[in-house]
């Protein structure tokens, strides 16, 4: 998914007030100095390795939802085909204009 909509995700989040954009690795003490943070937040896959920000905020790891991979969602839809997916468009549009028909 690409950073913009990921951004977009996260930010419509009723307690998050600040998406910042990550441009290297290395500017995460500087962001939470320059935009005064209070919380940083990752997922747990990455516990341990923001330790150190907490002399600057608060470093919380998210747990990941259970059995749910982008990876794997991305080969699963990378094998579906086209064709099919319009035969299927084409079902139920017909489907749609029987049962509009008998009401």
């Amino acid at each position: 998914m690409p950073y913009v909509d990921r951004a977009e995700i996260v930010a419509s989040i009723k307690f998050v007030d600040l998406v910042i954009p990550e441009v290297s690795w290395e500017q995460k003490v500087e962001d939470i100095s320059t935009h005064d943070v209070d919380l940083f937040v990752i997922g747990d896959d990455w516990k341990g390795k923001f330790d150190f920000l907490q002399a600057h905020c608060s470093v919380e790891y998210f747990t990941r939802t259970t059995n749910i991979s982008s990876t794997q969602l991305k080969q699963m839809l990378a094998k579906i085909d086209l064709t099919e997916i319009e035969h299927l468009q084409s079902a139920l549009r017909i489907m749609s204009s029987i049962i509009t028909s008998i009401k």
